[in-house]
């Protein structure tokens, strides 16, 4: 009896003390949340892409749209704890040295490419070689004849040109000979923006395209595709230029011949000058592009890619139409200096 009787203290004894430690469960609990919570905390907060690095290869340094692109592509890079490599052609004509530049960074063993192209055809092998190598490529501004890049953040250049005829031709009364001034045949940008201006010039028929010369991205060859233009056609009455270094080429040419305010201008982009001649009434109209949006958004695509996050195929930043009207408006400004602090 005593055996059974101390038994009995033995096994309640036990059950108080297992009974003691009550709220060891709630403390799990506790436990618990905090860890779900940090885990919820973590998935609401941008991934991070610590010790990533990004090769970024413009068309070119000369124009300060690539400035803006490549102060766009640092500030993805440092929102995501990433790096970029920053490197490019010094023309954009110089097609061999770019694929170069972008052989060097594939053997570097980049994390991902993000490239505009000098030639849409000339660069499909090098994209190609990418993709073998197993990194994602992105193409911002001019892409390639090839579905492999992952992404194609550009403006729709098509129909910003579109948008370009329609201004002209309003801005020339609707009838008249017009000239046109791409930049560099066989790169996507400048053959998209050639093909929506023409297009975009069908729906008047009185005005007339008569020329259509290339600038090489050259300021000095814009000029002189300006000049033959006048030359050629005394009654010219508007010109549409592609680019800045055209823009400013058909300006120099329009102000030595005395003839500023008599030949509307229309031109693509918003360098400081082709902002100045903009306020001064040398240039009548600007399709104003966000080359700080293509460097932003092609890095952060290049860097959802390797994070496996989806990525739309085609991302279009927009184009923005700015006269001496419209040009001082807060957000207009915010668009024409994107680098300004």
């Amino acid at each position: 009896m005593k055996r059974l009787f101390w038994a009995s203290a033995i096994i309640m004894g036990l059950a108080v003390v297992g009974c003691g430690p009550a709220k060891a469960p709630e403390t799990a609990n506790q436990v618990d949340r905090t860890d779900q919570t940090d885990r919820t905390d973590q998935a609401a907060a941008p991934q991070k892409a610590q010790g990533l690095r990004i090769a970024v290869v413009p068309k070119g340094f000369v124009h300060e749209f690539w400035l803006t692109v490549k102060a766009g592509a640092e500030a993805a890079a440092q929102e995501h704890g990433a790096s970029i490599l920053w490197n490019g052609p010094n023309a954009e004509t110089d097609v061999a040295e770019q694929i170069s530049i972008i052989e060097d960074m594939l053997n570097q063993k980049v994390d991902a490419l993000v490239m505009a192209a000098c030639n849409e055809v000339a660069l499909v092998d090098v994209v190609a070689k990418a993709h073998a190598a197993g990194i994602p490529v992105v193409t911002i501004d001019s892409g390639v004849k090839s579905d492999l890049p992952i992404s194609y953040v550009a403006t729709d250049n098509v129909a910003g040109a579109r948008k370009a005829a329609e201004v002209l031709a309003k801005l020339v009364g609707e009838a008249g000979p017009v000239g046109l001034i791409p930049f560099v045949q066989g790169a996507a940008t400048s053959e998209m923006r050639e093909q929506g201006f023409k297009d975009g010039l069908s729906a008047y028929p009185n005005v007339q395209l008569v020329a259509t010369l290339y600038s090489q991205s050259d300021v000095a060859k814009g000029m002189a595709a300006a000049e033959d233009m006048m030359t050629a056609h005394p009654d010219l009455k508007g010109i549409f230029a592609a680019n800045e270094s055209g823009a400013m080429g058909a300006v120099q040419a329009i102000e030595a011949a005395g003839k500023a305010g008599q030949i509307k201008v229309v031109a693509f982009d918003s360098a400081d000058r082709e902002v100045e001649a903009l306020q001064s009434g040398s240039i009548d109209a600007l399709i104003v592009q966000n080359p700080f949006q293509m460097g932003f958004q092609g890095v952060k695509a290049a860097i959802d890619s390797i994070q496996g996050k989806p990525v739309e195929k085609r991302i279009d930043t927009g184009v923005t139409v700015v006269t001496r009207e419209n040009m001082n408006e807060p957000e207009i400004q915010k668009l024409l200096h994107p680098l300004k602090k």
